[in-house]
């Protein structure tokens, strides 16, 4: 033990040397700004009126714009089929049609393989695979869009055309509905090559959301499982997917949206004729993104711009529906999780 000796003091305070400065302020004072936490409040609500004004500022352009053709067809537009501009005659039907049809087609593929990507990743993969998996995965999310759509018109299509298309048409020949769903011409571009360069192009995006929500399963309820005897596709049924369903909902409706606002890659492979012909998957079809892409370059001010306005507020519309309504099923998902506990 090292004694203090009386010349170690100081003789002004009292206290040791060296430490003067320690004892005179020992318990320093944060400087605190009293207007900071106001700044900083208002700085984050005028954020969020900032996004909801962009939001209302969208929605009133867009029904401005549409509003000729609005005034002229109103809701039958929604089902009229004829699309000429020749005539300056619109209906928005065989758009609608090719945007939900694709990506109805494109979930019906990503889901099953998005999840099976995700139960690999967090069950079954080894160790050393987990990663580097996983960043493939995630890289095809990087690929540019127009890149899908090239890859899709000339490798693709050929492909789907030669080694599925034509071989189903011969084995369904003469069969009734059942021939017609397989019509078309073979050339590998329509409504199904559409929906499946959809489906790959939002395999990462449910993937990668679905192996994080099964990732935050805590491991003690899996591993009680396994303790039981539960084989992996029990625990993954009756232990993980009930822990995280309302995360796997939200995956599939960020598939679903991205699949709804793609524009290039269907632009390239849905075939952009504005006539339905018949309900076969192989029929050349149009879509909302792609028929804006092609047309509102080119379309003179009047009802056929108005038109292709209308299809862009009928798209937005049916965006909001899907998010409406996944919000809807994820907060019913939720309160009955809440009953239960």
């Amino acid at each position: 033990m090292t004694a203090i000796l009386p010349a170690d003091f100081d003789g002004a305070s009292g206290a040791p040397q060296g430490r003067t400065s320690f004892m005179k302020n020992p318990n320093p004072r944060r400087v605190t700004l009293p207007w900071a936490d106001w700044v900083f409040a208002m700085v984050a609500r005028g954020a969020a009126l900032l996004t909801l004004s962009l939001l209302l500022a969208i929605i009133g352009s867009l029904i401005v714009g549409a509003w000729p053709a609005i005034r002229e067809y109103g809701f039958s537009f929604l089902w009229r089929t004829e699309w000429d501009p020749v005539q300056d005659s619109y209906g928005g039907l065989v758009m609608i049609y090719g945007t939900l049809a694709t990506s109805i087609i494109a979930l019906l593929i990503a889901v099953p393989v998005s999840f099976g990507i995700a139960l690999f990743l967090t069950e079954l993969s080894p160790s050393w695979l987990k990663r580097p998996l996983g960043i493939a995965v995630e890289l095809l999310a990087a690929v540019p869009s127009i890149v899908y759509g090239m890859w899709g018109l000339l490798v693709f299509g050929p492909i789907l055309a030669t080694y599925v298309q034509q071989p189903l048409q011969a084995l369904t020949a003469g069969v009734p509905y059942l021939g017609a769903f397989f019509s078309g011409a073979p050339v590998g571009i329509g409504i199904l090559s559409a929906g499946i360069i959809l489906a790959i192009m939002i395999i990462p995006f449910i993937a990668s959301v679905m192996r994080d929500v099964f990732d935050v399963t805590p491991p003690m309820l899996k591993e009680s499982a396994y303790g039981l005897g539960s084989t992996t596709w029990e625990v993954v049924s009756k232990v993980v997917l009930p822990y995280t369903k309302t995360g796997v909902v939200g995956a599939i409706m960020l598939g679903l949206g991205r699949a709804l606002g793609e524009t290039m890659a269907v632009t390239f492979v849905i075939g952009n004729m504005n006539q339905l012909n018949s309900l076969s998957v192989f029929e050349a079809a149009n879509s909302i993104t792609s028929a804006l892409a092609n047309e509102f370059a080119e379309a003179g001010e009047g009802l056929h711009q108005a038109s292709l306005i209308y299809l862009g507020l009928v798209l937005f519309f049916i965006t909001f529906v899907v998010l409406a309504f996944s919000k809807v099923l994820l907060a019913r998902m939720q309160k009955s999780e809440g009953a239960r506990s």
